[in-house]
């Protein structure tokens, strides 16, 4: 061997595939480049886990500029034999001051074993010809994700000379181990002038042991040798596995560290179900991406909002509340499905998000096959409020696999039924009509609270509770309440305005624009004040309760909470104490005692502004400017209905 070297693919007499088509086959995704590298990658490195081990497989993206102790090796052993720049933009990529790489890399997997050469490759094990060499190939992994080896052709469109190096160790026939390292190029097919006569390229090329006639890869010692040289990763004694680095990558307009933190929340939309415990197992992938040395945090499902919805509706499918849907003509189990809902405050989006459709409202069900990789989010019927949120997982039956494969593009991202025959589109059709009819279950209420109904409060959304806010609406304890339509006289003698929402009505104090209901007090009233020295009577300002703006929504634990934010502007000491209710919707009644088979809100406690808590119950709290929260749990399938009473404490 004089040293690896670069050899362009010229036509064969009986022909071959063109770069550009090969580049083509992912067609034209809606998703970016970033997001199909994770989902295509992490599938490759899933189908290649070695299943008997019972070790999870560790991915990991890295993203890194080639330092200075090893650019130079790089222009050396990658600029040996290769084209002209006009056919083989690696050669400028190479000549510039700097070098960016990313590596895509998993372990506990298979690597890419079995024979070099696609025409050796009779048997089952041919990971390295249908990876490097070939085109097309069915899957040979039993419900796994990937199909035609499509995706692979991802790490060509990232990069931008469309250049990567793989560097894979593997077990061999004799049960040895075997490193190897080759380079591969995928650009445009050309014409070249050569001696006397012209003569075509594919555009594709290798880079390796070209001592053959077939450039195969360098191994063992030759491969640990150039891997050292060009700053790689070795893999232990008995390590398998595969690193693919794709050259100068596109970055989808993102610095380096902004792409890092976009492919972690991209790991954890599109791989949750790998990155769970299920039924007592450790999870069954491992996720690692760094920038430049430096760590990113991949964000944990379970502690993510709204994936943690994804998490308790897929634990649900799994377990016993999980439903089964079928089609009945021709009958086929098609698979399971589980729902949850829930009250949460507005998502702030992502850009991961955005991605799969998601904004600010979570309505969306999780379609997966048995390899349980995310293969969509499918948008179900908005809820009825905006602090109302669904998730939903439906995994596919391991018998129907092929049908749902078959019905994914090139991406794995969706599910077409008029891409399949009739009989099996309507398997697929059928899908979806059983999921639609479950969320329209899930969402009708039909006025009154279901027994048995999911742990979920309405919210407040539509404009006929003009009244209310968020779900809420606060309401002032120390006066009576006032009539729809009544007209009360606000602070400083100016006029509140009173609305009308169902049960108690709720005025809005025209200067903090809080909420309470009751209208407003009168700053300055007489009460008995007794002391040691003076038991006359004293004109002071009586206690009263100031709402803070809306209730609003927030997240604490595994929970959803209402929170109304108040102040005490009297600074004495003062007895609160919450008044909840519900309305039940489409009847507008107020209740204070639970009914058939629905729950009442609870207080929580009682907060001050730096989250200490004062527990629940009425409690005597010190008014000033101190910002305090009444944290309640609202109740299911109804609208709450806040209200904070407050009286003075008197001293002996």
């Amino acid at each position: 061997m004089t040293g690896p070297k670069w050899f362009s693919q010229p036509y064969p007499p009986d022909g071959a595939s063109a770069a550009e088509g090969i580049r083509n086959q992912l067609g034209r995704p809606e998703l970016d480049l970033l997001t199909i590298l994770v989902r295509e990658s992490a599938q490759n490195s899933w189908d290649a886990r070695l299943a008997q081990s019972g070790v999870p497989v560790d991915y990991r993206i890295d993203m890194w500029t080639v330092s200075p102790a090893h650019s130079a090796a790089w222009r050396e052993l990658l600029l040996a034999g290769a084209p002209g720049a006009d056919r083989f933009p690696l050669r400028d990529t190479l000549k510039r001051g700097s070098i960016r790489v990313l590596a895509v890399s998993d372990r506990g997997t298979r690597g890419l074993g079995g024979p070099t050469r696609a025409d050796d490759a009779v048997g089952p094990d041919r990971d390295f010809v249908s990876f490097i060499r070939n085109i097309g190939e069915p899957r040979d992994t039993a419900l796994g994700g990937g199909t035609y080896g499509f995706g692979k052709g991802i790490f060509y469109l990232l990069s931008k000379p469309g250049s990567v190096l793989v560097h894979s160790r593997c077990r061999t026939a004799d049960g040895t181990y075997e490193t190897r390292l080759i380079g591969c190029a995928l650009w445009q097919s050309y014409v070249a002038t050569e001696g006397q006569g012209r003569r075509r390229y594919t555009g594709r090329h290798w880079w390796g042991d070209v001592s053959d006639q077939v450039v195969e890869p360098l191994v063992n010692d030759e491969a640990d040798a150039a891997a050292h040289r060009l700053g790689l990763r070795p893999f232990g004694p008995r390590e398998t596995g595969t690193t693919v680095l794709v050259v100068d990558p596109h970055m989808e307009g993102l610095e380096a560290p902004e792409a890092a933190d976009y492919l972690c929340d991209t790991i954890a939309w599109h791989l949750w179900p790998k990155m769970i415990e299920v039924a007592g197992r450790p999870a069954a992938m491992r996720f690692t991406v760094t920038c430049d040395g430096v760590q990113h945090s991949v964000p944990d499902p379970r502690d993510t909002r709204p994936l943690s919805m994804f998490v308790e509706a897929y634990e649900r499918m799994a377990g016993p509340d999980g439903s089964s849907l079928e089609c009945f003509k021709p009958k086929k189990h098609l698979g399971r499905l589980g729902l949850v809902k829930r009250i949460m405050p507005a998502l702030e989006p992502t850009r991961a998000s955005r991605m799969m459709d998601v904004e600010d409202l979570i309505h969306h069900v999780c379609l997966m096959r048995p390899a349980e990789l995310v293969v969509t989010y499918h948008a179900g019927p908005k809820p009825p409020s905006t602090n109302q949120g669904y998730a939903g997982v439906f995994r596919a039956d391991e018998a129907m696999d092929d049908v749902y494969a078959k019905a994914e593009p090139p991406t794995h991202d969706a599910w077409n039924p008029h891409s399949l025959e009739r009989s099996e589109g309507t398997f697929v059709r059928t899908t979806f009509r059983r999921i639609n009819e479950a969320l329209e279950g899930l969402l009708s209420l039909n006025g009154v609270t279901r027994p048995g109904a999911s742990n979920v409060a309405l919210g407040a959304a539509s404009s006929m509770f003009s009244g209310l806010v968020g779900g809420a609406w606060g309401i002032g304890g120390a006066t009576a309440y006032s009539k729809p339509g009544s007209t009360t006289t606000g602070r400083r003698g100016q006029p509140a305005t009173t609305v009308s929402p169902p049960g108690r009505p709720a005025s809005t104090d025209p200067l903090s624009g809080s909420v309470a209901a009751g209208g407003a007090q009168d700053d300055e009233q007489s009460f008995p004040i007794e002391s040691e020295s003076d038991r006359s009577r004293a004109v002071v300002r009586r206690p009263r309760v100031l709402y803070i703006g809306d209730p609003y929504y927030d997240d604490r634990s595994d929970s959803t909470v209402l929170i109304q934010e108040f102040r005490l502007p009297v600074p004495v000491a003062q007895r609160v104490r919450i008044d909840l209710a519900v309305t039940l919707p489409g009847t507008g009644g107020r209740e204070v005692d639970p009914p058939i088979g629905a729950g009442m809100p609870e207080l929580i406690g009682w907060e001050n502004e730096t989250g200490q808590s004062y527990g629940s119950g009425a409690q005597v709290l010190l008014g000033g400017d101190t910002l305090w929260r009444a944290v309640v749990r609202p109740a299911p399938d109804t609208m709450t209905e806040i209200g904070i009473k407050v009286e003075a404490v008197r001293t002996p």
